[in-house]
């Protein structure tokens, strides 16, 4: 059974920057995409980010492009969302999910798809 721990969130100023960990346990990464995910209070959830086996192939939200970084460090079993240029709109709980994935390199932000979820971590953008 694959766990899923997030960390990094926390409270930023609008225009700072933070940096989220997604540690996997349970499996080595080696044959699972990443996805990071989000939702704000009274929205639905919506995908951020996702980034492929071989971290070859990234994918973003438009509300977060040039703006959020995903990166995986399968050594480490663990995946990065660096965010910077922080907006209010950007405040929700985030969330990592992850999936077996037959091809290397490509990833899909199709929330149904992910079977494996971590327990999230608070963002926060105010002044």
């Amino acid at each position: 059974q694959l766990q899923l721990v997030e960390s990094g969130g926390g409270l930023v100023r609008p225009g700072g920057s933070l940096r989220l960990s997604c540690e996997v346990s349970g499996s080595t990464l080696d044959n699972y995409i990443i996805g990071w995910f989000r939702q704000a209070p009274g929205k639905e959830r919506e995908g951020v980010s996702c980034i492929s086996r071989n971290g070859g192939r990234t994918t973003y939200a438009d509300s977060v492009k040039g703006r959020f970084t995903i990166s995986r460090d399968n050594a480490k079993n663990t995946v990065y969302l660096q965010m910077n240029s922080l907006e209010p709109e950007d405040s929700a709980i985030y969330y990592c999910a992850t999936r077996r994935y037959v091809l290397q390199s490509t990833c899909s932000m199709a929330e149904g798809g992910y079977p494996y979820w971590g327990q999230g971590t608070q963002v926060t953008v105010s002044s």
